[in-house]
């Protein structure tokens, strides 16, 4: 008996006997391995994306604490070159003057420069009372004396400064050591 031709799009061919179930069993064994192969490939893929994705999370959310951190102190170059301004008010509205009004209004603009300088994240130190600190402070005279505490401040020439919570500028004082 001769083959027919099933094939519509193959005009010339004739059909085949059937396959041996062997091939065919064989066959299904080579499609269900590539396919658990391609099911392995897109699994991996899937990890492959969740960690570019959670690392290119992780890569904006540091740029944006960067960026916050940078905005946040570019003013402290800035406010540190104003501080000598600021002493030279503080110095000029303790001076005894015989123009009360000039003092009154040397004092009005400490007051509005250092109210400026606040708002941008300046804050002042306080030294009276406290213990020296090296962080903090810069002793520029040490004064035996057995009236005070052990490296307790005694007097502060230069106020120092924190900026947002960072040291700007440290405080110049005078520390008490015991004879």
């Amino acid at each position: 008996m001769e083959a027919r031709n099933l094939d519509p799009n193959n005009p010339g061919a004739t059909a085949s006997a059937e396959l041996p179930v062997e091939t065919v069993d064989s066959r299904l064994e080579a499609l269900a391995a590539e396919r658990d192969r391609l099911l392995a490939e897109k699994a991996e893929s899937d990890d492959l994306l969740l960690r570019a994705r959670a690392e290119f999370d992780n890569a904006r959310r540091r740029f944006d604490r960067d960026r916050s951190e940078y905005l946040q102190f570019a003013a402290m170059d800035l406010v540190r070159q104003i501080l000598p301004a600021l002493d030279d008010f503080e110095r000029a509205s303790k001076a005894e003057t015989a123009d009360r009004e000039y003092a009154k209004g040397v004092e009005l603009i400490h007051q509005r420069l250092s109210e400026i300088l606040r708002r941008m994240g300046l804050e002042p130190m306080e030294t009276a009372g406290q213990r020296f600190d090296p962080n903090q402070h810069q002793a520029v005279q040490r004064v035996e004396t057995k009236d005070a505490e052990d490296q307790a401040i005694l007097e502060e020439f230069q106020k120092g400064y924190n900026f947002r919570g960072k040291l700007l500028r440290p405080a110049m004082v005078s520390v008490a050591v015991r004879p």
